[in-house]
């Protein structure tokens, strides 16, 4: 509620949850050609999102806030496209026998941009301002709930425990909801942290202006870039800026007439137009952890019968649906996590069919037998009626066309699907009490064990806890496939419990795999060096821009 990066369909819990991932890894965002890298200058980005009211990604629940952060924040670690973990804050680790206590040593010499020394008791003060209760953390606090506390055994060596064996860890750790932020600034209340964070990153935050956009400046003392980036010392941008328009037409002309440099998700329809533009380039890479899905709620309502969820899965043609509104650029999704997720299970493409008459053969075996004067099927002089939250005005990449096309074929097969509007924190009321039928999100994480946050039973939401399982499923050998895969660091043995995972969600009918989220970034040839970082979101740190 990626990926993903909970809200209703409009919203798509990836602007909550994620609040909420993009072709090939490794590639280059900008043309090469150039004489070399320039100092100096700024660049602007022009994004369809932004993380909702909150940007600290300590507690946001959104996981767009790791594309804002990410340029003033930095990692203990960091993670390469082919999932190696390399030192960046951390210079070496080592992992107890058991898998339960992580120790780093340090980087000398680091500071955050206020002055503030880096070292272990920061690395201690942000890990448990992540699972603090006042933090309130809606995202990165999911991805370790097992820590037990961090023990500070020297100026720049820290023990991080867990209460049981916990692989991800490392790999959460890369990312920027656990990017370093200044003890000092932590200190402060938590909605001073929702406007601004303070870390060692190679920018610094200069305003954030909710719904407009977000300013950065080089930080001239920053010399400690992760291993494997493209240079050494300050950014080369002297600013960086980031704006938030969230319509399609008017991002895509402000990249065309030159007014940014680039955007992110250049509109399906568009990608031929701007890959043939001499001026400009495309770039695509798709986002690990959870694809864009349907979650039907499998403990009350109508989902609650497997084959009305088997009916409703079956009798929609969702992959036809996906490659003519997204014109190819999105690939229709058949598991609940990507390709470009570890353990993802390449068995499961092709596995289910389009069947509209078994769809009607189930809803008849459901009970669902009844027809009334509209169409729509019936049972008990009760409509069958799919209630699925939706906020039109916060839709991105489409997500509303594709919403009314899936009400469109819905009721072909006998589904009353209607979308229930209202503001955001009157869904968030009515998300933890399990107050609907269908809710649409991605998920963006680098891991499979996105799986265990989306499928867990201890991730279900409640009014304590903000959990991602939307689908409210409880499933004993679910639970034992994903605890089993924290047990080990086995990448091959991860893999086949992850896909007995996939398979089981899947044959259960608890998610509708829709479309894998694909970041299409456009930006101007005179733009180079944009990267990635795991989450499939771009970064700025080798970026630069031609000169006039």
């Amino acid at each position: 509620m990626s990926r993903s990066r909970l809200l209703p369909a409009g919203l798509s819990l990836f602007l909550l949850l994620t609040l909420a991932a993009c072709g090939t890894r490794g590639e280059k965002s900008a043309a090469a050609g150039a004489a070399g890298p320039v100092k100096g200058g700024t660049l602007t980005f022009a994004v369809n999102t932004e993380p909702s009211t909150c940007l600290d990604p300590h507690q946001s629940p959104a996981d767009v806030a790791g594309l804002f952060t990410r340029p003033a924040l930095d990692s203990l670690v960091s993670l390469d496209a082919e999932g190696r973990i390399h030192p960046w804050l951390a210079t070496k680790w080592t992992v107890s026998p058991d898998q339960k206590t992580y120790t780093f040593t340090l980087r000398e010499g680091v500071k955050f941009s206020d002055g503030t020394p880096f070292d272990a008791a920061a690395v201690k003060a942000n890990l448990d301002h992540i699972v603090a209760p006042a933090t309130k953390s809606q995202l990165a606090a999911g991805y370790i709930e097992p820590y037990k506390g961090s023990e500070v055994t020297g100026p720049l060596t820290v023990k991080v425990h867990f209460g049981r064996p916990y692989s991800p860890f490392l790999s959460a750790l890369a990312t920027a909801y656990f990017g370093i932020e200044s003890p000092r600034s932590l200190k402060q209340p938590q909605d001073a942290l929702c406007k601004k964070v303070v870390g060692s990153g190679p920018f610094v935050i200069d305003e954030y202006v909710q719904q407009k956009s977000i300013t950065y400046h080089r930080n001239p003392g920053y010399d400690w870039a992760p291993e494997g980036a493209g240079h050494t010392g300050p950014a080369y941008l002297d600013k960086l800026e980031i704006k938030v328009i969230t319509e399609d037409s008017v991002r895509l002309g402000a990249l065309t007439s030159g007014q940014v440099d680039g955007i992110a998700s250049v509109p399906p329809v568009n990608v031929k137009q701007v890959r043939a533009d001499p001026r400009l380039t495309v770039t695509t890479r798709q986002a690990p952890g959870g694809n864009y899905n349907y979650y039907p709620n499998t403990t009350s309502g109508p989902f609650a019968d497997k084959r009305v969820r088997e009916a409703f899965r079956d009798g929609i043609d969702f992959a036809t649906i996906v490659r003519n509104l997204y014109f190819g650029a999105f690939q229709p999704a058949a598991s609940p996590i990507s390709p470009s997720t570890d353990g993802y299970d390449r068995t499961l493409e092709g596995r289910t069919e389009y069947d509209p008459a078994a769809a009607g053969r189930l809803l008849d075996e459901a009970g669902w037998s009844g027809r009334d004067a509209e169409g729509y099927r019936t049972k008990d002089g009760r409509r069958l009626t799919i209630r699925w939250g939706f906020l039109k005005a916060a839709a991105r990449e489409q997500r509303d066309t594709l919403a009314e096309q899936i009400q469109a074929e819905a009721k072909k097969i006998g589904f009353d699907v209607q979308f229930v509007a209202g503001t955001v924190n009157e869904w968030l009321e009515r998300y933890p009490k399990g107050d609907y039928d269908l809710v649409d999100f991605s998920w963006q994480r680098a891991d499979g064990d996105t799986l265990r946050n989306l499928f867990g039973t201890s991730s279900i939401p409640t009014a304590a806890k903000f959990g991602q399982n939307a689908a409210r499923l409880s499933d004993k050998d679910v639970d034992g496939w994903l605890s089993d895969a924290l047990d080990t660091t086995d990448q091959a043995k991860r893999a086949e419990l992850y896909a007995k995972v996939q398979q089981r969600v899947t044959g259960e009918a608890a998610v509708f795999p829709v479309y894998v989220f694909t970041y299409l970034l456009g930006a101007s040839r005179k733009a180079h060096g944009i990267g990635w970082e795991p989450q499939a979101y771009p970064t700025f740190y080798d970026a630069w821009v031609e000169q006039a």
